[in-house]
C-alpha cells in the first residue's frame, strides 16, 4: 500500500480519544485527527517522532491525520486502523500471502445475525469463508504483541460471530494485522481482557483459525510480508 505524502514532527499529546496536537519539523504545532479508537497502549508516546498526512476536503473537520510512530526502540507502527481492512484485501487479492485463492468473490463489511464481519470470502464449492481482522499494535516488555490493547466487548462480539459461523459449517478466520515492524508474535491479551482472551480460546476450540500477517513499514509503503498459521 502506498502512503500518501506525509510530513514529520514530534507528538506532544494525544487527547479526547481522536485528537493529537504535533509539532512539524517547520515548527507549524497542528491539531491532528487520531484514526484509533483504542487506548493506544505502548504507541501512545509524546516526544516521538510521528508522520501526518494532509487532506484539502472542505467537509473535514480537522485536514491532518496522524498515521505513523517511531517508537524509543526505532520500531514504526502504523496507528491508522482504518488501513488494516484494505492491507488484507490487498493480501487476498494478490494471493501471496493468505492461503485462500484471489479468484474467490468477495464481500467486504457483511452483515451476520446482530454483527459485522469484515470479508466474506465464497469459493467455488459454495462454502463460505468469514474473515475477521483486528489490528495489532501493542507490543509489551515480553517482546510479544497483544491484542486488544484494552478491553473490547466488540472485539468477543466478534469472536462469537466466528464460532456461530463455523458451528454452521462455515469457514471462519480471525486475522491478526500486525502494524508494528518489531512484533514478530501476538497472543490474546488475558492480562488487560480476561474476558476477550477466553472467548479466544473457546473460539480455537470450536475451529476458528488464527492468522497473523506482519508488515513491513515506512513513511512511503506499508507492506504485508509475513504471515504465520498460529492456531
Amino acid at each position: 500500500m502506498k502512503l500518501p505524502a506525509l510530513w514529520s514532527g514530534v507528538l506532544i499529546a494525544r487527547y479526547k480519544r481522536f485528537l493529537a496536537d504535533i509539532r512539524l519539523d517547520d515548527g507549524r504545532v497542528i491539531t491532528a485527527h487520531c484514526p484509533n479508537t483504542g487506548s493506544m497502549r505502548a504507541v501512545n508516546v509524546p516526544g516521538c517522532r510521528v508522520w501526518v498526512s494532509w487532506h484539502d476536503n472542505p467537509k473535514r473537520r480537522l485536514a491532518w491525520t496522524w498515521e505513523l510512530i517511531e517508537l524509543p526502540d526505532g520500531a514504526l507502527t502504523s496507528i491508522h486502523t482504518g488501513r488494516a481492512n484494505a492491507l488484507v484485501q490487498e493480501a487476498l487479492e494478490t494471493g501471496a500471502l493468505l492461503p485462500f485463492e484471489p479468484s474467490w468473490p468477495l464481500q467486504r463489511e457483511v452483515r451476520v445475525e446482530d454483527s459485522r464481519l469484515d470479508f466474506r470470502l465464497t469459493p467455488q464449492d459454495g462454502m463460505p469463508v468469514w474473515l475477521e481482522v483486528k489490528q495489532v499494535t501493542l507490543k509489551e516488555g515480553d517482546g510479544c504483541g497483544y491484542f486488544p490493547d484494552s478491553v473490547s466487548a466488540r472485539g468477543r462480539r466478534h469472536l462469537e460471530t466466528l464460532m456461530t459461523r463455523r458451528v454452521a459449517g462455515d469457514r471462519a478466520v480471525l486475522v491478526f494485522l500486525v502494524a508494528h515492524n518489531g512484533i514478530n508474535d501476538v497472543r490474546p491479551a488475558a492480562h488487560l481482557d480476561p474476558g476477550y482472551a477466553s472467548t479466544f480460546l473457546a473460539a480455537c476450540e470450536a475451529g476458528v483459525e488464527v492468522m497473523m500477517l506482519g508488515c513491513e513499514i515506512t513513511p512511503e509503503h506499508i507492506t504485508a510480508r509475513r504471515y504465520r498459521r498460529l492456531y
